[in-house]
């Protein structure tokens, strides 16, 4: 997934928003956190290029792990549950359920190493063939493109609703 995840931390945003409410949270920071944290675990790319020199996938990264995104999920929902009226609590848990939500979508014909750091095996749904240079062409003409336009299609046609 390239261009898919924004809209889907806001769509996310967008569903849970309701239950927060009596939380008396914001709409801007609650569709920030759900939005940041659904393109949060894409940061490891600041050390793949930076630090790693592109030396190993991205997705070999903590960040991308799904045993990491899960145990925040845990940790904040247990927070969240304990402190019915904490904002951050519900921030923090909306941060990392659109972390999780990236790796879902990544999962779609990206790898995704799901029981790292335990198993070292990439699993992802379909593969995209190595066809066109450069790479990220092998993606625009893959028909998995498509659906990251209909999520992009989805929050802007939310987005008009709400605003409206």
């Amino acid at each position: 997934m390239m261009i898919g995840h924004a809209p889907s931390g806001y769509l996310l945003a967008t569903f849970l928003y309701r239950t927060c409410i009596a939380r008396g949270i914001a709409r801007p920071a609650f569709f920030a956190a759900a939005i940041i944290g659904a393109l949060a675990p894409d940061l490891d790319m600041l050390y793949f290029h930076f630090a790693d020199h592109r030396q190993h996938h991205h997705h070999t990264y903590w960040p991308h792990f799904p045993s990491v995104w899960l145990a925040l999920l845990a940790l904040t929902a247990a927070w969240s549950a304990i402190s019915k009226t904490s904002r951050h609590a519900a921030l923090a848990f909306v941060f990392c359920l659109g972390g999780f939500t990236h790796l879902l979508l990544d999962s779609i014909v990206g790898d995704i190493w799901w029981f790292a750091p335990l198993i070292d095996r990439p699993f992802s749904l379909f593969s995209v063939p190595a066809r066109y240079h450069p790479w990220w062409l092998n993606f625009i003409f893959h028909w998995s493109f498509a659906l990251e336009l209909a999520l992009w299609l989805w929050a802007l046609l939310l987005y008009r609703r709400r605003t409206r």
